[in-house]
């Protein structure tokens, strides 16, 4: 077996997922049936701000807060919703949808691009 890089391992992992676009994020929160979920890690979030309304969870607690039998468990964490992770350019977020799905959730998908493109789409963020 050949060794897979992590952008290998990130753009197999976007064929098998939902990718959206910010304007396709951004409308589906406006609905109140998405949850936002910001993988990244707690500096990130002081250093470049954070989607309004987003749910912190570091990419290295996801499976412990996705798992409904650990204490670990959030409650953003719900299998019956719509669930949106992002991080800072796609490619974590990609690998953590693939993982949530391995876990039972299915209606989840990343935003494609992370917090960079939502700023560049001239999307609100606060600091």
């Amino acid at each position: 077996m050949t060794a897979k890089s992590a952008a290998d391992l990130v753009q197999a992992a976007k064929q098998q997922i939902e990718n959206l676009t910010p304007e396709q994020v951004q409308k589906e929160l406006s609905t109140g049936n998405a949850t936002l979920i910001d993988i990244r890690e707690s500096e990130e979030l002081t250093e470049s701000g954070k989607i309004p309304g987003s749910v912190h969870a570091p990419r290295g607690m996801l499976e412990f807060y996705a798992d409904a039998s650990l204490p670990y468990h959030k409650p953003a964490f719900d299998t019956g919703k719509r669930l949106i992770l992002h991080c800072a350019a796609g490619g974590r977020s990609a690998l953590a949808v693939q993982t949530l799905k391995q876990m039972g959730y299915q209606n989840v998908a990343h935003l494609d691009g992370g917090i960079k493109a939502w700023k560049e789409a001239g999307k609100p963020v606060t600091t």
